[in-house]
């Protein structure tokens, strides 16, 4: 049997500090030591793996392909570390978490999924922040959120923790008829949304004309559009609700594209109750049938 590696928890949270932060003077700050210290532990986690996972190119650090697949293992690694810490820690688990989710999703199945948590921790007060995925992106890179769920989009993955695909479903009113000789009535999220973007280019690939008969930000109004007949729409499993009815090819209708959906946190800035939380959405999402593997893609970081 041949020499098994140990893999140190303190030099994969240092690994992962590096890329949630973007740099090493940062995760230093972080971490409490100096940047030589940093550079040191990376140089040690590159002889345990046996090449290098971090390349400079400019002012910007880049994963190798090697350290894409340790940057996996170790979000993985550390989140079962702390999570053991904090059960045998027994500390009182409070304060705030600010969690973003994003318009076009299934919000009401994980606001459910939240707020379980929180009943259960009475010590946490719990801000959501609703919006478009980008924009929830920018608030976590700002330190103004600290875990989000959105669409992963397919030019940067940072902070990515887990993702799952998600496929929508083309939803109408249970008493609608639909007429394709007539064009579809859809009902949408306004423009930069994901799902009104695949119904769009679904309908014209299929050369199926269509209108926008309902345009809303919110969830609650665009089922409520559906269920009144006002348009159909493209929703998850999760946002189908009573008076609906499913639509697929047997309606004429051209399938939607998937969307892939991410958690994504900074591991560095997350606090134990933040950490507790990210355990109890994966694991909700693994009983759902929905959770899948991160992403792995090369990951573009400034370093500042």
């Amino acid at each position: 049997m041949g020499n098994i590696v140990n893999f140190q928890t303190d030099l994969l949270r240092t690994f992962v500090s590096v890329i949630d932060l973007g740099a090493y003077t940062k995760a230093g700050e972080a971490l409490g030591r100096t940047q030589p210290a940093i550079s040191l532990q990376i140089r040690r986690l590159e002889e345990l793996v046996g090449a290098p996972i971090i390349r400079q190119v400019g002012r910007t650090l880049l994963l190798t392909g090697e350290g894409e697949m340790l940057l996996s293992y170790a979000r993985e690694m550390l989140r079962l570390n702390d999570q053991a810490a904090s059960y045998f820690n027994r500390s009182k688990i409070a304060g705030v978490l600010r969690v973003g989710l994003p318009n076009d999703y299934a919000v009401s199945f994980l606001q459910g999924v939240i707020t379980e948590y929180t009943r259960e921790h009475q010590g946490i007060s719990l801000e959501i922040h609703c919006g478009w995925s980008a924009e929830i992106l920018d608030r976590l890179r700002a330190d103004e959120l600290d875990l989000a769920v959105a669409m992963v989009n397919n030019e940067r993955a940072q902070y990515l923790s887990r993702s799952w695909i998600e496929r929508p479903i083309w939803a109408a009113a249970d008493s609608g008829e639909l007429d394709l000789a007539k064009g579809i009535a859809l009902a949408a999220h306004p423009e930069g949304c994901a799902y009104r973007a695949r119904m769009i280019q679904a309908l014209d690939a299929a050369q199926i004309r269509w209108r926008v008969a309902y345009t809303g930000s919110g969830i609650g109004g665009l089922q409520n559009a559906v269920v009144n007949g006002l348009g159909i729409s493209a929703l998850t499993r999760y946002t189908m609700l009573p008076g609906m009815r499913a639509l697929d090819d047997s309606d004429g209708l051209p399938p939607l594209a998937e969307i892939r959906v991410g958690l994504f946190y900074k591991h560095p800035r997350l606090s134990d109750a933040g950490i507790r939380l990210v355990n109890h959405i994966i694991a909700r999402l693994d009983e759902a049938g929905v959770s899948g593997d991160p992403v792995r893609r090369p990951i573009e970081l400034d370093r500042q």
